[in-house]
């Protein structure tokens, strides 16, 4: 028993949160190793106490009789089973189990007793909607599949899971729909999830970052949402989840361009309505893209593509303005990324109010103190709505990092300039992959049956007659009905 216990405590060090519980079965000394506030054994201890009587009845019993009575009677909790190694012994007692030692073996016992807290099932605050359901992710990776196993009650859904982080041993789950997902896309996650090789993972950027195709592209090439609806929708279109302990992101491969401008709530709203706000979208990536880099563009080298009276209006207003129409906007810019940084990183009570104040007063003195003209700050202040209206978050950070790039080029080489930059951002676009299935799909290369979901959203109703109507041509006019 003593040799026992001392090789836990060199693993685990003397720790005071390491629990040794010894006591006496039948003629057996018996030891309980768990970790405080991580296991909690007193549903097993009140079974061995109520079954005391019967371990003083078998004084004679080997220590082999008294482990099977104590699997096949006492513990009757959901997980049991035996560690033979010291590997085993180490991480079966560090994620919450509770450690069953009866002197003379040479296996032990682990019991699942865990007994993290955890926050509970809230609304998801990143991918708010107005009709849908309010569930969102939690930090327990158990929690989290069982969420989407409620909306996807099929034997096709499969869960594999595997731990990475030599320090952390994070456990990491992938799920996907068995006949409807790529096989091709599947075994190369698999192997790309068994290439990780990494100290720590604490959330799921840490798998995200190793998985996408590529690193420096702006463009994010992982999905990831916090709302089991919008994951079980995915899982569904033959998509793969996937699920990492400790956050309430789970991750999404392969991501086209076209699933960032998609919001759940599209499919809990009429299609027409949906078709119109998805078109919105759209556009607000366009004009938080562009907006300042053509507004740079066109006073500083094109004026004469102005209107003359929005011409003299625009002079009236820059007079006096010391700075050139790049420098300007790079000034409003900044400043609002100051803002909205500080509105994140406030108490949630005020800081809504600090970034909405003080994005007015300092647009206002900006504009009395003659340091940027009301026109730049009409065009920044529509810029960041617009990037508001985006979706996603990841698509939101790429066109803000994109719009201070254009802004240079815009202000360097003109509206030619920025007709070549976005040709080589569309081209960009088209050679990015997501676990091999193209970026672009659905536009590059342009498919008519993936055009029932891309900028616009058919109804259930006219998407099946799109469908049988696509059949019936392939087919020589032969429907599927």
């Amino acid at each position: 028993m003593e040799e026992f216990t001392e090789l836990v405590r060199s693993s685990l060090g003397e720790s005071p949160d390491v629990i040794y519980r010894e006591m006496t079965l039948g003629n057996k000394r018996v030891v309980m190793i768990y970790i405080d506030g991580m296991g909690d054994p007193h549903e097993m201890l009140e079974a061995i106490h109520q079954d005391m009587p019967l371990y003083l009845e078998r004084q004679e019993q080997s220590a082999e009789e008294l482990l099977l009575l104590l699997k096949e009677r006492t513990i009757t909790l959901g997980k049991i089973g035996e560690v033979k190694t010291h590997a085993e012994l180490e991480a079966k007692i560090l994620s919450g189990n509770t450690l069953v030692y009866i002197d003379g073996l040479d296996t032990a016992l682990y019991v699942g007793t865990e007994a993290l807290k955890q926050r509970g099932v809230e609304e998801a605050t990143s991918q708010s909607v107005v009709r849908g359901p309010r569930e969102g992710f939690t930090e327990s990776l158990r929690e989290n599949t069982a969420l989407v196993r409620r909306r996807i009650q099929s034997r096709k859904l499969q869960l594999e899971e595997r731990k990475i982080g030599d320090n952390t041993n994070t456990q990491i789950a992938i799920m996907y729909m068995q006949g409807l997902c790529d096989i091709e896309v599947l075994n190369q996650l698999r192997e790309r999830l068994d290439q990780i090789r990494l100290d720590s993972v604490l959330e799921s950027n840490y798998i995200e970052e190793m998985i996408q195709d590529r690193s420096y592209s702006p463009f994010p090439t992982v999905y990831n949402s916090e709302r089991p609806d919008v994951i079980a929708s995915a899982l569904l279109e033959g998509r793969i989840a996937i699920f990492v302990e400790g956050t309430p992101f789970v991750l999404v491969v392969p991501a086209l361009f076209a699933q960032f401008f998609q919001s759940s709530e599209d499919y809990y709203q009429r299609g027409d309505f949906s078709s119109l706000v998805r078109l919105l979208r759209y556009l607000c990536f366009g004009i938080a893209l562009l907006t300042p880099s053509f507004y740079i563009a066109i006073t500083t080298f094109h004026q004469e593509m102005l209107p003359t009276n929005l011409l003299i209006s625009l002079i009236g207003q820059r007079e006096g303005v010391p700075f050139p129409a790049f420098v300007e906007a790079l000034i409003m810019e900044i400043t609002f990324e100051i803002l909205r940084e500080a509105g994140i990183r406030l108490p949630k009570s005020i800081g809504q109010s600090v970034s909405i104040v003080g994005t007015l007063v300092i647009g206002q003195a900006a504009v009395e103190a003659g340091l940027v003209s009301a026109a730049m700050v009409i065009v920044v202040s529509i810029t960041a709505i617009s990037n508001f209206a985006l979706p996603s978050f990841n698509l939101g950070i790429s066109t803000r990092v994109l719009r201070f790039v254009l802004m240079g080029i815009g202000a360097s080489f003109g509206l030619y300039g920025m007709i070549i930059a976005l040709i080589i951002l569309g081209l960009h676009l088209c050679s990015l992959e997501s676990m091999g299935v193209p970026y672009m799909t659905s536009f590059a290369p342009f498919r008519w049956r993936s055009q029932k979901d891309a900028m616009l959203r058919l109804s259930q109703r006219t998407k099946k007659k799109y469908l049988n109507m696509l059949d019936a041509h392939k087919n020589g006019g032969r429907s599927r009905i």
